[in-house]
């Protein structure tokens, strides 16, 4: 019996302390405008700064190809695909960030 109720006291104060803790460490409504608002103003910068790269790199790539097929390098199948696919991924990325950021 005096176990449980040690127990019990053991519990109800770590219950109480939990509660204490996790009320004082969430984030208030001004806290989360100010990261929305963040979010939305480096959402545009950052997504413009990944598609430019994406251009450099399908640039690069393509004159990559060129060259190996210039230099009688035909089966340059892998290359193109994985070239080809890696221009839809960046595309499908921006897309589906755009609808998870609500923009």
């Amino acid at each position: 019996m005096k176990i449980l109720r040690n127990f019990l006291k053991v519990a109800i104060i770590a219950v109480c302390v939990i509660i204490s803790v996790s009320a004082a460490a969430q984030p208030g409504i001004s806290e989360f405008y100010s990261v929305s608002s963040e979010v939305h103003r480096w959402y545009f910068s950052l997504s413009d700064l990944v598609l430019v790269i994406g251009a450099i790199s399908g640039i690069l790539g393509g004159l990559r190809v060129y060259v190996n097929w210039q230099t009688g390098k035909h089966h340059i199948d892998a290359q193109v695909m994985g070239w080809f696919f890696s221009c839809i991924f960046l595309s499908v990325m921006g897309i589906f960030l755009r609808g998870l950021f609500g923009l």
